[in-house]
């Protein structure tokens, strides 16, 4: 099944910081995973956190690749992470399924190490660098209320605002 996306601006699950997830191996929350990993590849993204959905609880699901054919998926399920490490800058665009048509550039670690649970609730220590290590770090940043465009100065951001305001206003943006 596909989700509706929430998009930024007054959406508060996308603003304040996510459940833990306490229950595991059950089939909602394989069935909660599997269709997020749907909605992600239905939205051509390479990463999606469960607030994105709708749902405040420390989940996100990544797959580098996009999904996209000829490449071997790479997923991935970070339930309740945390980075535990982060090593250099690294500064790129990014962009985010909650705010559509907008990309800016942010620095981020370039290197980070995670841990996190799996469905069953086993405990995994993840390594990701460079495009992993960002995806990863804008994944988390999500589980704690934080949008991409926190990273930005605050002229980027009202900037950004006002354009989201002005769609909004022309019936473009839900």
């Amino acid at each position: 099944m596909i989700y509706r996306i929430v998009k930024y601006l007054n959406n508060p699950v996308l603003e304040k910081p996510a459940e833990k997830v306490t229950e595991f191996g059950t089939a909602e929350l394989r069935e909660l995973v599997e269709n997020m990993f749907e909605t992600m590849y239905a939205a051509h993204g390479i990463g999606l956190a469960a607030p994105q959905v709708d749902v405040s609880k420390r989940i996100t699901v990544i797959d580098i690749t996009g999904g996209e054919e000829g490449h071997e998926p790479e997923r991935l399920v970070l339930i309740n992470p945390e980075v535990t490490t982060k090593e250099g800058k690294i500064t790129e665009e990014e962009g985010c399924l909650s705010i559509p048509g907008i990309r800016e550039p942010v620095t981020r670690a370039r290197k980070v190490t995670v841990r996190a649970q799996n469905v069953e609730g086993e405990w995994q220590e993840l390594e990701g660098e460079d495009l992993l290590a960002r995806c990863f770090q804008h994944e988390i940043d999500h589980l704690n209320g934080i949008l991409f465009v926190s990273h930005l100065s605050a002229l980027k951001r009202d900037l950004i605002k006002r354009r989201i305001r002005k769609l909004q206003k022309a019936g473009e943006w839900e």
